[in-house]
């Protein structure tokens, strides 16, 4: 079956989470991964000011399918701290009726060390998950030190049944890799995937510009035809407004990309 599609409220992060549906079903997309609601990434806290709790909140879940919370933890260099933050996103993502929690891998060098480190986080996690009986699971972005296929396998080698949320934007842009040829050697880890386009302009924050999709550089074209043959998951516009104020709104980019037939 063909990819389904989605964005994450990161590219609109002033809106709660009635208009970020709301957004969704103006543009026909058929699922959004929350990030940010109401101008805060804590989600668990807004959960609680406007539902008061997660039956609150399941009574009252919203029309359009969300595929993921996204939080801010790293499974390499994880604390106590940080795993109880962590967890404080379950009871949410299961009343709201999510499959996955994104998390980071974290880490720099991507060895042995920092893979094994990550592995064992995600064996806390799946020990935790049995005993308590959770429906959500975690998914791990390629975002730190996972950004070449054979860092993410070694990975997967090393913590299997791992879902990989696969940032095809970083793989290509700061590891380098054509995207079908990532794709070709990850592919069965992957559960969802992150898209974006950027041209080679340094920001504020980078040493490239993200632009609407179909102004960049990105080579969205063969990976959107190899994925609408080969994946059946949801691919998610990743519109970093929250983080790089000089983006267009979401709405401008879901229209280009649709009017562009960029995914």
């Amino acid at each position: 079956m063909p990819y389904l599609r989605a964005f994450s409220s990161l590219g609109c992060p002033e809106l709660p989470l009635g208009e970020v549906v709301a957004l969704a079903a103006r543009h026909g997309i058929d699922a959004v991964e929350l990030r940010s609601l109401a101008g805060t990434v804590d989600l668990p806290a807004y959960f609680t000011q406007k539902f008061g709790t997660p039956e609150g909140l399941r009574a009252q879940r919203p029309a359009v399918r969300v595929v993921a919370l996204d939080t801010s933890f790293k499974v390499i260099g994880s604390t106590p701290a940080a795993r109880d933050a962590l967890l404080q996103f379950v009871p949410w993502a299961e009343a709201i009726g999510a499959e996955r929690i994104r998390v980071f891998d974290g880490g720099n060098t991507g060895d042995a060390a920092e893979i094994a480190e990550g592995a064992a986080t995600m064996d806390w996690w799946r020990a935790l998950r049995a005993e308590r009986g959770w429906r959500a699971d975690l998914m791990v972005e390629t975002h730190d030190s996972l950004f070449t296929a054979a860092r993410i396998n070694a990975f997967v080698s090393r913590a299997p049944g791992t879902g990989i949320l696969w940032d095809t934007h970083h793989t290509w842009r700061r590891g380098g890799e054509d995207p079908v040829a990532t794709w070709r050697a990850i592919k069965p880890g992957v559960v969802h995937v992150h898209v974006k386009d950027s041209v080679s302009r340094p920001s504020a924050r980078h040493d490239h510009t993200y632009v609407l999709p179909g102004d960049g550089d990105f080579p969205m074209a063969p990976l959107r035809s190899v994925l609408r043959a080969e994946y059946g998951g949801f691919v998610s516009l990743e519109w970093e407004k929250l983080w790089h104020p000089y983006l267009p709104p979401l709405g401008a980019a879901l229209t280009a990309a649709a009017e562009r037939g960029w995914w």
